[in-house]
């Protein structure tokens, strides 16, 4: 546990059943894989630090997709599956480490590092737009993201590219004007 960020991991300093008597006296709330004070704002450096075990052992990934939409503000509860995009060479994983592994490398321009590596906000925007195309279980992440980051939206768009015709990239930037009239409506609701 870092003074900074006072994460309580299950096993290390608390077992599982202190900690959870600890959140049920309202001393500690979960997040992600751990737990937090509870007077600790929610921040993206906590978020991160919450399920950064996960990458515990492994270099070369960073936290993507929805789990980088988590981590950056979007929705309460962390995805139950967890997304990794490669920063390097290529890494092997094993099925029960409960990760999914985008092979397409993150370059350190579209990459955030704290103590824990993250897509930075608008490259996991973009990413989300275009792998809603073929996997629309990660669009409400994308407009969850778009809501509590609106100025993100112009940037995914020219992370996109100019697009093509029929190409993916046509298909993502329709997905993308979609996405930014309905962060439009879930702002006008607020």
């Amino acid at each position: 546990m870092s003074p900074a960020l006072p994460i309580l991991v299950p096993g290390d300093r608390l077992s599982l059943p202190e900690l959870c008597a600890a959140r049920l006296d309202g001393d500690v709330v979960e997040l992600g894989d751990a737990y937090a004070p509870t007077d600790r704002v929610e921040t993206a450096h906590l978020r991160a630090a919450s399920i950064a075990g996960r990458l515990e052992g492994r270099r070369g990934l960073a936290f993507a997709g929805p789990s980088a939409a988590w981590i950056h503000g979007a929705g309460d509860q962390p995805p139950h599956l967890h997304e990794v995009q490669l920063t390097g060479r290529r890494v092997r994983l094993s099925a029960s480490q409960r990760l999914l592994l985008h092979e397409t490398p993150l370059g350190a321009d579209h990459l955030q590092l704290g103590d824990v590596p993250v897509a930075a906000p608008a490259r996991t925007l973009r990413d989300l737009v275009r792998w809603s195309v073929r996997r629309p279980v990660v669009y409400p992440w994308a407009v969850a993201l778009g809501a509590v980051h609106p100025e993100l939206i112009e940037t995914a768009r020219a992370l996109l590219g100019r697009p093509g015709k029929g190409s993916a990239t046509s298909r993502a930037a329709e997905v993308l004007t979609s996405l930014e009239q309905e962060v439009a409506a879930v702002l006008r609701r607020r």
